[in-house]
């Protein structure tokens, strides 16, 4: 099948740093390529990968400080998709609903996973006008503020089975990943390893958008020898970084679309301590993988009986729904049906 891949270009794919949406899309590229389909990804210039890669910008647009208008960029991709639409069969995109007015006067079958949060105002009258855009969700939960537009399916993110080695969590610490904003709650984090007396390490990138929170309300509370703020790390680091850990804590306060993070704690044989918001309940089994929790008191308990916890169970819960290969082979089933709908049988039977 001839598959088209559309990244955002904020980040490379995969990201240097950190980037959730690039680094699915670099992971489903990757293993659609090793399944023998013909691949080719539209994404930032330093991006790398086995598939064909048509270059939008030199360089990911948040690493690029000349550039100042990044929307710019992904309309101009978006055309240029277009013009090549007539060499795919089926065409993915990953960036929202920039696409949907040429997706909808396309004659190649399109498709756009929706990696946001959908729990918006300004998103319904957008979506009322584009329902019969084919979308994907990450999770069942990211659906519930848009259950009635063209869902194609529901696809979980997976990561490479090899990616992350399995470790005992021989640190003696816990672990925060990921970003720092309000609703990340980094600040339950701290307040959860100060009342267990357990270190806390905190990897994490701060967006510009969110600087005079870390600044006023996060800065002031790693001031404690418990804390230690480790700032952004790459993919090579973070098997050391959660495998070492006993525990990553997610105490998220939003409607978490996904959480990559936590299935990469998983893969290194790291339980997770969620609270139940978004895409948790479907990620997390309470008691096999992690503890699911409602306010900091359970938290504190649940990190008590971590021990409890197979660390060999959280692996194998990744292997089981978690990986990549399960992940392509799910979004291969939504092209081959999207194909076989757009297209009379002996024209699809090329594919």
């Amino acid at each position: 099948m001839k598959i088209a891949q559309v990244a955002p270009l904020f980040e490379s794919v995969p990201p240097k740093y950190y980037g959730g949406t690039e680094r699915v899309v670099s992971y489903l590229t990757e293993e659609l390529v090793r399944m023998g389909h013909d691949v080719t990804l539209f994404a930032s210039g330093d991006s790398e990968t086995e598939a064909k890669l048509v270059a939008q910008c030199h360089r990911s647009l948040r690493l690029d400080k000349h550039c100042v208008d990044q929307i710019a960029h992904h309309v101009l991709m978006v055309e240029r998709v277009f013009q090549l639409a007539h060499e795919f069969d089926i065409i993915h995109s990953h960036i929202d609903y920039l696409p949907f007015p040429l997706m909808r006067r396309m004659k190649t079958p399109s498709v756009t996973t929706l990696h946001g949060r959908l729990d918006i105002p300004d998103l319904v009258p957008l979506y009322e006008e584009f329902s019969d855009i084919p979308v994907i969700s990450v999770s069942d939960a990211q659906r519930r503020p848009l259950h009635w537009i063209n869902w194609q399916g529901t696809v979980h993110h997976g990561l490479p089975e090899d990616l992350h080695r399995y470790m005992e969590g021989s640190g003696g610490y816990l672990a925060f990943l990921g970003r720092i904003s309000p609703e990340k709650r980094v600040d339950y984090a701290v307040e959860i390893a100060k009342r267990v007396g357990l270190p806390l390490k905190i990897a994490a990138k701060v967006d510009k958008i969110d600087q005079t929170y870390f600044e006023t309300v996060v800065e002031p509370l790693m001031d404690h020898p418990l804390i230690e703020y480790v700032g952004e790390i790459g993919e090579a680091e973070k098997n050391e970084f959660l495998g070492n850990a006993l525990a990553l804590l997610f105490p998220i306060d939003w409607p978490e679309p996904f959480g990559l993070v936590m299935i990469e704690a998983m893969a290194s044989g790291t339980p997770v301590i969620a609270r139940p918001h978004g895409s948790v309940p479907e990620v997390i089994e309470h008691g096999v993988n992690g503890f699911i929790v409602q306010n900091i008191d359970e938290a504190v308990k649940a990190v008590e009986k971590i021990s409890t916890i197979s660390r060999r169970r959280c692996r194998e819960v990744f292997e089981e729904r978690f990986t990549s290969a399960r992940m392509a082979r799910e979004y291969l089933d939504i092209y081959e049906g999207l194909v076989e709908t757009t297209h009379p049988p002996l024209e699809a039977s090329r594919v």
